[in-house]
């Protein structure tokens, strides 16, 4: 069950995140694949943030111009380490959750940009201030995600099963 609502909710961020940037002509200013797949690291751990980080990455690739794979590598990285940081940190309250999809955002950014001038294929020049909207813009966006899902029928539940697992 949790598989397929990651799926679906990584279908919907592509699908919504692909419309609006269509419809304006540009980027949306936020990534809501990213937001995804740091929402799912923190829920559920570094294996699911790598799993979902890869294969949202690699189609966001294969959707988008550019190298096929950076992003995916990207996610992957950001999934994992988002994960790790969940389960070994107390995220359970607005203030580090904002924190870790700031990070996550703005690590994005500078793993995406070096991995280009790496192979060459850009220049290291990002606009600061809009790299910095766009991640509180993520982080915005990913404490939203967590008050709905947390506002769910059964959510504690969830919750509580989840940490006996662990």
């Amino acid at each position: 069950m949790r598989a397929a609502g990651l799926v679906l909710a990584t279908v919907l961020a592509l699908a919504v995140q692909t419309f609006i940037g269509r419809l304006f002509g540009g980027g949306t200013g936020v990534d809501l694949v990213l937001v995804v797949v740091v929402f799912a690291a923190l829920s559920f751990g570094p294996v699911t943030g790598l799993l979902t980080g890869t294969v949202a990455g690699l189609v966001q690739d294969a959707m988008a111009t550019g190298i096929i794979g950076v992003g995916g590598l990207v996610k992957t990285v950001i999934g994992f380490v988002a994960g790790a940081i969940g389960t070994q940190f107390i995220v359970s309250h607005p203030l580090p959750r904002f924190v870790v999809f700031f990070g996550a955002s703005v690590v994005q950014t500078m793993l995406f940009l070096g991995i280009y001038v790496v192979l060459g294929a850009r220049d290291l020049q990002a606009p600061w201030q809009r790299v910095a909207l766009q991640a509180v813009g993520n982080a915005v966006i990913g404490l939203l995600v967590f008050k709905v899902v947390d506002s769910l029928p059964g959510a504690e539940e969830r919750r509580a099963g989840l940490r006996m697992r662990r």
